[in-house]
């Protein structure tokens, strides 16, 4: 009997794969339950008017950017590639 070993290819189907799963990562984070308790929640990183926002601003905004405007492409997304993984194997 013959042993084959099978590794995963690095090809641009696993980039995508790997990109959507940081997404998803990202989306489904939860600011009360989850980033305050870091001190990553809703009222920390709020700077004053004028004032230049620092990485951990950046960051939360970015986190909400992501929650808000990728929902539904992400849902979209997520099924084409679960119909692909099904299809293709």
């Amino acid at each position: 009997m013959e042993l084959k070993s099978f590794y995963m290819a690095f090809t641009l189907y696993s980039l995508i794969q790997t990109a959507i799963l940081c997404t998803n990562a990202i989306a489904v984070l939860h600011e009360e339950r989850f980033l305050s308790k870091f001190g990553w929640g809703v009222d920390h990183g709020v700077g004053g008017f004028g004032d230049d926002p620092g990485i951990k601003a950046q960051i939360l905004t970015l986190i909400r950017s992501v929650r808000t405007v990728m929902r539904v492409p992400l849902i979209i997304v997520n099924s084409a590639c679960i119909v692909l993984l099904l299809l293709f194997g």
